[in-house]
């Protein structure tokens, strides 16, 4: 397996645990109330996980100096991540799982385009081809396929 692999794997079997987040999050909604709790539960469950993999894996705290080079906004990721979770929390009782989750993937594929193309946010730049361009225009497709389909 090439390194590659690796990676393109890693991302496949990120994006197949979001339908299980979601569901199980959709789940603790009707025992917790509002989706923004949840969010919270959600994020404080993560963080503890993370914390203690990085206890168990023994990574040094960040260096204050390396920290205190970044700016302010690259410290908003988590509060994306936020308003991500609480978005799948509040849409998918209404419009179902594979709905929500696919305006997402769409939402992000846009926006992924954007990014690469101008090599924006720090990214390496990555030509917003034809090819790179009909593939997002697929998954639009697809999404109004998952959106129009009968019940």
């Amino acid at each position: 397996m090439n390194g590659r692999t690796v990676y393109l794997l890693a991302a496949l079997a990120g994006g197949a645990i979001l339908p299980v987040q979601v569901a199980l999050n959709t789940l603790l909604r009707r025992y917790v109330g509002e989706p923004m709790q949840v969010t919270f539960i959600s994020y404080l469950a993560g963080t503890l996980a993370s914390l203690t993999i990085c206890l168990l894996a023994r990574y040094p705290l960040p260096a204050s100096t390396a920290l205190n080079q970044t700016s302010w906004w690259m410290w908003i990721g988590g509060c994306l991540g936020t308003l991500y979770v609480w978005s799948t929390i509040f849409a998918t009782p209404r419009i179902g799982a594979a709905l929500a989750l696919a305006l997402t993937i769409a939402g992000q594929m846009i926006a992924a385009l954007f990014l690469d193309h101008y090599g924006a946010i720090g990214l390496p730049k990555f030509e917003a081809s034809p090819t790179r361009i009909a593939g997002v225009v697929l998954v639009v497709l697809g999404v109004s396929l998952v959106a129009y389909a009968k019940r």
